[in-house]
């Protein structure tokens, strides 16, 4: 396929619960398909919302920035483009230090009143383009990662935060989504997965699709998913992304 047809067509993925399972790696399958059957096909970006490194250690190896036509981690505030660093955009230079201080109290205190089946450690995750809150401890295990998710879906423990959130730092034109199973990202308005697409402009995509697993009102991915620029694709996970893109470039 010459390289203009190929660029005519750019599919964009979350990588968390759309190429891989939630913070495993990619599989040996998956990452068989995307190089084999999808790449030579259209151009290819990923859209995560985690930091590079964690981005990285899912798709195996500091490669993967040069490997994809794009690269965004923490929803594109960090951006390459063909391996190039492009773009990248600060929190602490958008709300300063005092902004970021009091949020990150208030999250510690709340954080500290809640009751969960596990908590372990790092709560709060200082990015670069966002601050990212977890109850239950970025460093838990995986199964104590899934126990929290269910507990999470039963009792709505990053719904209430989140709505909390809202109404104490919104006047900040602040926005929070749930990211992945058991976080809260939280960044300037504007600032979720539709900004990557400014380094995609002008670049020949006639069509942009995007694959993620919290397309919903309130995830992380919706934003981008509605956006009039792609089309969305709302999956279950990494079979269900592999199913639906055999679909799209008729591989079935």
């Amino acid at each position: 396929m010459a390289s203009e047809d190929k660029r005519r067509l750019l599919c964009l993925f979350d990588v968390d619960g759309t190429l891989t399972a939630p913070r495993q790696e990619i599989t040996a399958e998956m990452r068989t398909f995307m190089e084999e059957q999808v790449m030579p096909r259209c151009s290819v970006g990923l859209v995560g919302g985690s930091d590079k490194a964690k981005i990285l250690e899912q798709m195996r190896g500091e490669e993967a920035v040069a490997r994809y036509d794009y690269f965004f981690s923490e929803n594109g505030l960090v951006a390459y483009r063909g391996g190039e660093l492009v773009g990248s955009s600060s929190i602490l230079s958008k709300l300063g230090e005092d902004a970021c201080q009091d949020l990150i109290n208030f999250a510690l205190g709340h954080m500290a009143t809640l009751k969960l089946p596990t908590k372990r450690g790092t709560f709060v995750e200082f990015r670069t383009g966002l601050i990212n809150l977890c109850p239950v401890g970025r460093s838990c295990s995986l199964e104590e990662r899934n126990q929290f998710a269910k507990f999470d879906e039963e009792h709505g423990i990053r719904d209430t935060f989140k709505a909390e959130l809202e109404k104490r730092f919104g006047h900040l034109g602040l926005q929070f989504a749930k990211g992945g199973q058991i976080s809260i990202d939280c960044f300037p308005k504007g600032w979720d997965k539709t900004f990557c697409l400014q380094y995609v402009e002008g670049r020949g995509h006639q069509d942009i699709h995007f694959f993620g697993d919290k397309t919903s009102p309130g995830g992380n991915d919706h934003e981008i998913f509605a956006d009039a620029k792609t089309v969305g694709h709302t999956v279950t996970g990494p079979e269900d992304t592999m199913k639906q893109l055999k679909q799209l470039l008729g591989l079935e």
